[in-house]
């Protein structure tokens, strides 16, 4: 039986973390403050914007939340966004997606500053990222790297299969795991020999965004499985992109759906919120 990655348990360990150092930067003068903007009212992007800010509640940090008409411009976002790049007390600036359709959301994750951009989306941030230098990093892909380290599996010279290449997972996950010497192999939907591949796999990890598309014959035995996806029946039931009951046999260790990635991705935002403090002068 394969071993249960607890995200919700390390989730809980690193927030802890972060809560003790906000408290001894706090102590020595420092404060760190996120802005949310979300433009819209879509349903789950208001959840995960209410856990952000029960995060920051959490973890000690100023939280500011903007809450805009789904009629509001794209010059009236692009406005608000330069107001708060150049706010001092404002730390963290996050643009909740996705966007309206009559915005570019390239355009305004460009508008951040670098240095607030605590999402890692910005190109500057990206590219710091590809060639081995200090930057924001996407938080998902950062909880997985969290994850797999804080259970003790080991990365360096495993063979990493990437399912999927979006630029918030698939291509910075490949990134993550080169950095940590691990050999990678990122598949998408134009792959011919994805069930091949997989197999090959000591680390196969799934963003593919297909409900339980990866079953028992793409897996090998021993294999790490790390499931990104999340979907929802009319039950309400969540799933992931891994068919979890078929596939947790063979693994040595799998994250389940939920309670697996998911609770890391808001505990590595709350990390890049702190890094603005560790590196202020």
């Amino acid at each position: 039986m394969a071993k249960l990655i607890d995200g919700k348990r390390i989730s809980a360990e690193i927030k802890d973390e972060l809560k003790r150092e906000v408290a001894e930067w706090k102590e020595k003068g420092k404060e760190a403050a996120l802005a949310v903007i979300q433009v819209g009212n879509d349903p789950a992007s208001s959840v995960y914007v209410r856990n952000k800010k029960r995060a920051c509640e959490y973890i000690g940090i100023g939280s500011l939340n903007y809450e805009l008409p789904e009629e509001t411009t794209e010059a009236e976002l692009l406005d608000l966004i330069a107001e708060l790049n150049a706010k001092k007390e404002v730390s963290g600036i996050l643009v909740q997606l996705p966007l309206p359709k009559h915005m570019d959301e390239d355009k305004v994750i460009r508008a951040i500053d670098p240095a607030k951009d605590v999402d890692g989306f910005h190109p500057q941030n990206v590219g710091a990222l590809v060639i081995g230098q200090k930057g924001f990093v996407s938080c998902t892909p950062a909880g997985i790297i969290e994850l797999l380290k804080r259970n003790d599996i080991e990365i360096d010279g495993k063979h990493c299969v990437v399912v999927g290449r979006s630029n918030i997972v698939g291509k910075p996950m490949a990134l993550l795991m080169l950095r940590e010497n691990a050999t990678v192999t990122v598949t998408h939907s134009h792959t011919t020999n994805l069930k091949e591949i997989c197999k090959q796999a000591d680390i196969l990890i799934v963003a593919i965004g297909k409900n339980q598309f990866i079953t028992a014959d793409y897996v090998k035995e021993g294999a790490v499985v790390i499931d990104v996806g999340i979907h929802r029946d009319e039950n309400n039931k969540l799933s992931g992109d891994v068919k979890f009951d078929e596939v947790e046999p063979l693994a040595s260790a799998i994250t389940p759906v939920p309670g697996g990635v998911g609770p890391m991705t808001i505990a590595m935002l709350m990390n890049n919120c702190v890094e603005t403090m560790r590196y202020t002068i």
